[in-house]
């Protein structure tokens, strides 16, 4: 478990700023205490400092992971996140986006957001701008990228997609085993 380097911190909070915003500060500076992303076998970690202060005790190969994983660098370099950062991601989300229960279904088994499916989306919300999708409940269900903007979606048809699929928290059962 190492800090990231420079270009893999560029790359982490560039894509956490696509859906958190200026609230990515709150990740940091938390006011319980400090926290920090570590990079483990090509997966970024957010940890607690204590927490990462008593893993080093434990040597590399034995360590599975720490923390919450946030995503992964794929071979080229590039960061996806994970479902697994939903919970820090719904709590800070500037944009958002909430679908009717007919459409809930369709999101968590992979499928996009359509018009049809749409209750209710954040003013002001640009296009390929990071969403957080959530049930009209309240209950946050996964995250993805806006097609359109709020202004150009009223004038689409109900079977045009609002809302690009990135993960769902039904990827826990369909990727169960490739996922940690």
């Amino acid at each position: 478990m190492r800090p990231l380097t420079d270009e893999e911190s560029k790359a982490v909070f560039t894509k956490l700023a696509n859906y958190i915003g200026k609230n990515l500060v709150h990740l940091i500076d938390r006011p319980d205490e400090p926290h920090c992303f570590r990079l483990h076998r090509d997966r970024v970690y957010y940890v607690s400092e204590s927490s990462m202060r008593l893993a080093i005790s434990v040597a590399r190969p034995n360590l599975v992971s720490l923390g919450t994983c946030f995503g992964k660098f794929s071979k080229s370099g590039k960061f996806k996140l994970h479902v697994t950062s939903l919970d820090y991601l719904a709590q800070y989300a500037k944009y958002k986006v909430w679908i009717k229960p007919n459409g809930e279904m369709p999101f968590l088994y992979g499928n996009h957001v359509l018009k049809a499916h749409l209750g209710r989306i954040t003013e002001d919300t640009p296009e390929h701008q990071g969403v957080v999708v959530y049930s009209m409940n309240d209950t946050p269900l996964g995250f993805g990228v806006t097609a359109r903007s709020t202004i150009d979606t009223r004038k689409l048809d109900p079977t045009s997609i609002i809302v690009f699929h990135q993960a769902d928290v039904g990827e826990y059962l369909r990727d169960e085993d490739t996922l940690f």
